[in-house]
């Protein structure tokens, strides 16, 4: 019983950080989109650990395919309109 909620306190945590980092890279993508700005990926400040760069660009990727996701569904939606 105890061992049970602990669990699912963990895992809540866990979802909770989870949609912090996903909702963090949506908003990066937004910025790359609405400005051009995005984080300086070059490869010499990676150069000790290759897999954060990859890992980085992945974290970016799931960013940008929410943000596309988003404006698919918001544009399907009568509650919003394009103004241009």
């Amino acid at each position: 019983m105890v061992v049970g909620s602990l669990l699912r306190i963990r895992l809540g945590k866990v979802a909770h950080y989870a949609f912090d980092a996903v909702l963090i890279s949506a908003f990066l993508a937004g910025v790359r989109r609405s400005t051009g700005l995005t984080p300086s990926l070059k490869p010499d400040s990676f150069s000790e650990n290759p897999s954060a760069l990859k890992w980085f660009e992945n974290y970016l990727w799931v960013g940008e395919t929410v943000m596309d996701q988003s404006v698919a569904l918001f544009g399907a939606s009568s509650y919003f309109e394009r103004k241009r």
